[in-house]
């Protein structure tokens, strides 16, 4: 593969996460130093039925690594959920002499990268998600922009929620894991955390709040992870019960946007980077991962079966440090 310049895709796919475009900036950045021509595929895979494809220059990069979202743009694709649309993607990517493509993104990203790999395409996986959910990987690009973006709302609800004595019921997005809402609720000071993996009713929910204001906190914060919901039914419920003014606020994707921080632009550069590599090796059909302190590679199909255990020490010591 050395002998010949190589051709190499890149897209982004699923929901978009801070971080995107510092990895985007890597590797077309890494693959023009290696002097390889890089296609930039616009909309995730639904951009590959389209054609919607261009070469990327050092240019087109320039002063994007401080910027949210994607510049290639993303979407949901469900023609790559069927076998014909992952053959007939295969097929296109083959009349574009493309000798391997980078999809960045989450879970479903992944299955469609896998497919591809088995109609013969050489495929590098990057986890980009927001909600860390992900099991591969001990980190996924976009997760610490979201956790300080709601850790900033959050704040800023708790000073009306102190100025009031109420309680605050905030919903944090996370799909169907709560790491996500484990960490905000550790980072905001919350009383309670429910997530998906520790589901927590709402009489425990009232018994907290009625131990806290025996102890003299007026004021108390509930986060809810997205997969649990009912962030307004929760808050009405509690005003219901205890005569406490209570509030729901869902913060929505206002998670997924913002300048990434320096966290997220550090693990983007150095994958896309290693994704490059990846492809110029041979080294195909790849996750690239960040495990144990350190980015490394591992096959696509252990990426997507590996499993990973509920951190329940996470919630028990945010729940002591509320007392």
């Amino acid at each position: 593969m050395a002998d010949k310049q190589l051709r190499i895709g890149v897209l982004t796919s699923g929901g978009d996460a801070p971080g995107m475009n510092a990895l985007i900036r890597s590797v077309v950045r890494a693959a023009t130093h290696f002097g390889i021509k890089v296609y930039g595929i616009k909309t995730g895979y639904d951009g590959l039925f389209r054609g919607d494809i261009d070469q990327m220059t050092p240019e087109d990069v320039s002063d994007i690594i401080y910027r949210g979202g994607t510049i290639l743009k993303t979407a949901r694709c469900q023609e790559m959920m069927t076998e014909d649309g992952q053959r007939r993607a295969a097929e296109v990517l083959k009349v574009l002499r493309l000798d391997g493509l980078i999809v960045a993104g989450g879970d479903g990203s992944f299955k469609g990268a896998m497919a591809l790999s088995k109609h013969g395409v050489g495929v590098v996986g990057i986890p980009a998600t927001i909600d860390l959910d992900m099991d591969c990987t001990d980190y996924t690009i976009g997760f610490d922009t979201a956790v300080n973006t709601a850790a900033d709302a959050i704040t800023h609800i708790r000073d009306t929620s102190s100025s009031h004595e109420r309680c605050s019921v905030v919903e944090v997005m996370g799909r169907n894991a709560g790491y996500l809402a484990l960490w905000c609720g550790m980072t905001g000071g919350a009383e309670e955390v429910l997530v998906p993996e520790n589901p927590v009713d709402t009489n425990s929910v009232i018994e907290t709040i009625l131990q806290n204001r025996a102890q003299g906190k007026r004021h108390n914060l509930i986060v809810v992870a997205e997969g649990i919901g009912g962030a307004g039914k929760l808050a009405k419920e509690i005003e219901r019960v205890l005569g406490i003014e209570s509030r729901a606020t869902v913060l929505g994707h206002m998670q997924r946007g913002g300048s990434p921080t320096a966290v997220d632009r550090m693990h983007a550069s150095v994958m896309g980077y290693m994704a490059v590599k990846a492809i110029i090796d041979g080294n195909v059909n790849k996750a690239v991962v960040y495990k144990n302190g350190k980015h490394d590679l591992i096959d696509l199909s252990e990426a997507l079966s590996a499993k990973r255990e509920y951190n329940a020490e996470m919630y028990d010591i945010t729940k002591i440090l509320a007392i």
